[in-house]
């Protein structure tokens, strides 16, 4: 077998040495380049220090590939504990010489809190290009897939944080991505926050300027395979269509008796200068909720509660009932059964974006809180990344763009939503970023109440990796779509 280089990041831990020390041992691996802040003396043979302040710049990562003189290099990415499977070192060499891959990967064993169990993770596709894709802990590159690469896209891009983000979606353009769905090593996990608690890493502020390298990186790639749109819009269509209201609210719900009522009294104490109603649509609810929310109906005339027909509804398909009603709106407007508005301007406020300018959806920002309205970490969720110039192409990157989400009812209903429970609303906010303009609003006007019922609270990985499957293959046929629409010039 062809010898390997070994990039990894120094860390004071004992557990570096451990990494380390396999690497040292096997025979497969011929040189390691140790990447350190400047205070790191190298005492093998094998090993070269490398020094930067940063482990995966751009200035970095180019250096270290001029050096690399392997057909192959290993790339470990996170500073944990890492133990090698049985002959996983061979196995991934193997997988990558034959199928001539650019860049191989595998599930591994996770160790948290002391348990040990399996962590697959996700295929590679076209619309993988989100920053927080998970590959693992380890990477192995094709050093002549890296060059020809960065020949003919560029070299790495001069960034701090964002280097090998740049560096896997250049190769990804013209070599495959390959996974090996076998548990190759065994990563003792450091991060012991279930799935909820890590949603809105990306979105923290004190991420900021990472993620701007990051959009700056994906931008590039976009205009590399075509996929870029310029900041062209076509003008919201005008219909002749009359509607009830000017707005309606629309929730989803299914079990929530605990949560529901509040959701629906934020709506009621809306003042706005114009007419609205609120669309519950229950989907088969088999605790107290459709009980309640019959009493609400009644008491209240603007409630309209829709029990579906259908049994196999998930929320996109439940926003489609509401939206396609006779009740519907001019615009129709989010709100979650789990969630509430934060005070009584909220529905005049998006109303007011959309009469301003022409916009085919209205997105707000949010403030996480807890079920006694206190404020958590990261706190007010905006998306200030978003830009007129640039939001519909970073979109493509991230794994949200914001709430409350508003929409122009005769667009949403030429568009439908997806019949899913989650990623609907990304799925059709990409759709209609591909044509129109979405209009922003940067105060919270959102209460986005987390707890323990919450669907997303701690799911399994199974499931996560689902979810994240299912995004990117939004992104793949969104990506997709705009590359037909720039080849038509339309």
């Amino acid at each position: 077998m062809n010898p390997i280089s070994v990039i990894i990041p120094f860390n004071p831990q004992p557990y570096f040495q451990f990494t380390l020390g396999q690497c040292i041992e096997s025979p497969l691996v011929k040189k390691i380049f140790i990447v350190h802040g400047g205070d790191y003396t190298v005492s093998n043979p094998k090993c070269e220090g490398v020094a930067s302040s940063a482990f995966t710049s751009g200035k970095t990562l180019n250096k270290l590939i001029a050096q690399i003189k392997t057909e192959y290099f290993l790339f470990i990415n996170q500073a944990q504990e890492i133990q090698f499977g049985q002959a996983a070192l061979e196995r991934f060499l193997a997988v990558a010489e034959q199928t001539r891959a650019g860049l191989v990967y595998s599930d591994y064993f996770e160790i948290k809190k002391g348990v040990r169990s399996e962590h697959p993770v996700n295929d590679y596709q076209f619309g993988s290009i989100r920053d927080g894709f998970d590959f693992g802990a380890l990477m192995l590159f094709s050093q002549s897939a890296v060059k020809k690469s960065l020949k003919r896209y560029g070299s790495i891009a001069n960034v701090e944080r964002a280097g090998l983000y740049d560096l896997r979606l250049k190769v990804s353009i013209d070599h495959a991505v390959f996974h090996i769905q076998e548990n190759l090593y065994t990563k003792v996990e450091s991060d012991t926050r279930v799935t909820g608690e890590k949603l809105f890493d990306y979105v923290d502020p004190r991420n900021q300027a990472v993620q701007k390298e990051m959009e700056i990186v994906a931008t590039k790639h976009l205009k590399n395979i075509g996929a870029y749109l310029k900041p062209k819009f076509k003008k919201v269509p005008k219909v002749d269509t009359s509607f009830p209201v000017e707005a309606s609210v629309i929730i989803p719900v299914r079990n929530r008796e605990g949560t529901i009522p509040d959701a629906v009294q934020s709506v009621l104490r809306q003042q706005t200068d114009f007419s609205f109603n609120i669309i519950v649509v229950d989907n088969h609810s088999t605790d107290r909720t459709t009980e309640i929310l019959t009493a609400l109906a009644k008491e209240n005339p603007s409630v309209k509660h829709i029990v579906p027909k259908r049994h196999d509804l998930g929320i996109g398909g439940c926003w489609n009932e509401a939206v396609f009603s006779e009740h519907c709106g001019r615009y129709a407007v989010q709100l979650d059964s789990d969630d509430i508005y934060s005070d009584g301007t909220t529905l005049q406020k998006i109303v007011n974006v959309f009469r301003k300018g022409d916009y085919a959806m209205v997105i707000g920002s949010y403030k996480l809180v807890n079920m006694k309205l206190e404020e958590i970490p990261p706190g007010i969720i905006d998306h200030k990344e978003w830009t007129p110039e640039n939001g519909r192409n970073n979109a493509l990157r991230i794994n949200g763009l914001g709430a409350p989400r508003a929409f122009n009812t005769a667009l949403l209903r030429q568009i439908g939503l997806p019949n899913v429970s989650y990623g609907e609303d990304y799925a059709v906010a990409l759709r209609l970023a591909r044509e129109y303009q979405i209009g922003r609003i940067y105060d919270p006007i959102y209460l986005c109440r987390r707890w323990e019922g919450n669907t997303d609270a701690a799911l399994s990985i199974e499931k996560a990796n689902r979810h994240d499957y299912y995004k990117d293959k939004i992104r793949t046929i969104e990506m997709l779509a705009r590359q037909t629409m720039n080849w038509k010039g339309t």
